[in-house]
């Protein structure tokens, strides 16, 4: 791929023609029923969207007791991968592409949504209250995985990441960041083992390898990208040694090919991602950070991700700005006004208000659209959960 290019040029990743350098970022939305079938309301959700060069669809568990919140999406039944078929098929005929994120909570669970006690590197509590379907609960201590489990775990992913190609998925995102499992295991205060997946950074990348190794067998390396999140302290992650955990971590994934990297809150500026840029060989998906506590710039993240661009990366991830204008790409094109997004509360409300019914430009695209108002006030614990 070449850099410094127009967001708006078309370009290519692996097998995948992508008709502008623009990436829907996953957001938990909480739209699924609540046995984790996508809904009929994902269906117009993502399609409204689908001029995205690249959409990657909503955090989803591989099993059961990854679940994090209520309502949120799984790929570990016959049923998930019917609902999640359908709204792959309203994609493609909008003409969008769709990868999709696998994500285990690790801690960042709780017994009144999963039914299950969660589980995780090691028997240490998530220090905030957990989002169930009845409000925030205290969190409780996880199980520590044992090597039986750790092994099953891995299996997990391998077989939700078959089951998103038979749902009609071009790809997965393997997700490493943002304090849940795989994060989990990196960072120094949540991995408290000392056997081969705790200590010295070199085991506690372990995990995190073993399983895009997985994953990339059972659907091959070009149907696989992996999102990190390097010192990102959400959900009570703190990694200890980020400047040399990083580059270990991005050189050994390097060697498994996957389609993609995808960082997190990048800064051009910062010498940990010229470093990974240097290091990884393949196509890079730069998500810029646009703040968690105010408005999104009013060009929604454009000048940003120019600057990324020109920092070496491939494609620019957004999330919120996709959010909010499902025809976002037309709308950064054009520098025409955008919506903000409505109050926070509205991500996961579980209804079509601040979902599929924010304007298009002329006013369609959305179901009983009208002038959007109101402010982005995403932050703290809830901007960890649509990141």
């Amino acid at each position: 791929m070449t850099n410094q290019a127009s967001l708006f040029e078309p370009t290519r990743l692996g097998p995948l023609a992508l008709p502008n350098r623009l990436v829907m970022a996953p957001l938990t939305r909480n739209r699924a029923e609540g046995d984790g079938v996508p809904s009929a309301l994902m269906e117009t959700y993502y399609a409204q969207r689908a001029t995205a060069g690249l959409i990657i669809a909503e955090a989803t568990t591989p099993n059961a007791v990854g679940q994090t919140y209520a309502n949120i999406p799984g790929l570990y039944a016959d049923a998930h991968v019917a609902g999640w078929r359908r709204v792959t098929d309203a994609v493609r005929a909008s003409g969008g592409r769709m990868f999709v994120q696998l994500q285990h909570g690790g801690r960042v669970g709780h017994p009144d949504t999963s039914g299950l006690v969660p589980v995780a590197p090691s028997p240490v509590a998530l220090p905030e209250a957990v989002h169930t379907a009845d409000g925030p609960r205290p969190a409780v201590v996880p199980r520590e995985m044992d090597a039986a489990e750790i092994e099953r775990t891995v299996a997990d992913f391998a077989a939700a990441a078959r089951r998103a190609v038979e749902a009609g998925f071009e790809g997965v995102e393997v997700h490493a960041a943002n304090g849940y499992l795989l994060h989990q295991f990196l960072a120094k205060n949540t991995n408290l083992r000392t056997d081969g997946y705790g200590g010295p950074v070199a085991h506690r990348i372990w995990f995190v390898v073993e399983v895009v190794r997985a994953v990339a067998e059972a659907v091959g390396p070009e149907r696989v990208g992996v999102r990190i999140s390097p010192g990102v302290g959400v959900n009570g992650v703190e990694e200890g040694d980020t400047e040399a955990l990083y580059p270990a971590l991005v050189a050994a994934l390097a060697e498994l090919g996957p389609a993609y990297l995808h960082v997190v809150f990048a800064d051009p500026e910062q010498p940990l991602f010229r470093e990974i840029r240097r290091i990884w060989p393949g196509a890079l998906i730069a998500n810029p950070a646009l703040g968690w506590g105010g408005p999104l710039p009013a060009d929604g993240g454009r000048a940003a991700g120019e600057r990324l661009l020109a920092a070496g990366a491939d494609l620019i991830s957004l999330g919120r700005s996709f959010l909010a204008n499902p025809d976002l790409v037309a709308r950064l094109r054009d520098r025409a006004p955008l919506n903000p997004v409505r109050e926070r509360g509205l991500m996961y409300a579980g209804g079509a208000e601040g979902y599929t019914d924010y304007p298009a430009l002329g006013g369609g695209g959305g179901e009983g659209a009208g002038a959007v108002v109101g402010a982005d006030a995403d932050a703290g614990a809830q901007a960890a959960r649509a990141a």
